[in-house]
């Protein structure tokens, strides 16, 4: 729920190279110092925070993600994990956030040639997500949409996940509050006449457009 206190914890690395991607220092370009499992642990038990957010870059890529979700679980700790939904990993947690991405996603063939067509390969293996999805306590699914030309593919998903629209959650593109209201004058009530939850970029509207937020 927006708005409730969580620690995040941001792993490294990516197996996508989504254009828009808003931490390519997380993703692409991985930086920060290395973490031990019992040392991340504590911290967040010491911090007094219920909830975590586990999140990337894609968190599924390491395999320590499932002993980290196991002991913070053991706990007592809510976890969330935020995913693409592409790696096949078994792994419990409270609520799993995918989203799936949309062909537009892609970067540019030209400039990225190879990065592109794996981008292409591994965005939608829809019965990882279907697996994802079953295995967990609760799930959202929810899309980043750019533009109109995404709405369609947005829906064929839906259809091909089987889930219901009390499901499926929609934010608009966007890095200013400027974009963010054009985006919500015809992304919002699209959202609503289908029964979405439509899901601001909170983030933008409190912080801006900076990292670590």
């Amino acid at each position: 729920m927006t708005g409730t206190n969580s620690f995040f914890v941001r792993t490294s690395g990516c197996n996508l190279r989504c254009w828009f991607c808003d931490t390519p220092y997380a993703s692409w370009r991985p930086e920060g110092d290395r973490v031990s499992i019992a040392t991340l642990v504590e911290s967040i038990s010491e911090s007094g925070v219920r909830h975590v957010v586990l999140t990337g870059g894609e968190p599924l890529l390491p395999k320590e993600s499932v002993l980290l979700c196991e002991m913070l679980r053991a706990r007592g700790h809510h976890i969330t994990i935020e995913t693409a939904g592409t790696i096949d990993r078994e792994i419990a947690c409270d609520l799993m956030s995918i989203s799936p991405k949309f062909r537009t996603s892609a970067p540019d063939a030209d400039q990225h040639p190879r990065w592109n067509e794996l981008h292409e390969q591994r965005r939608m293996p829809i019965g990882t997500m279907q697996m994802l999805i079953q295995q967990s306590a609760d799930y959202q699914v929810k899309f980043v949409v750019d533009g109109e030309r995404d709405l369609q593919e947005l829906q064929e998903i839906i259809s091909q996940l089987g889930v219901p629209a009390t499901k499926v959650w929609v934010m608009p593109q966007g890095v200013s509050n400027d974009e963010l209201d054009k985006a919500a004058t015809w992304l919002r009530p699209w959202t609503a006449e289908r029964g979405f939850q439509y899901c601001d970029r909170m983030q933008i509207r409190w912080y801006g457009n900076r990292r670590g937020t």
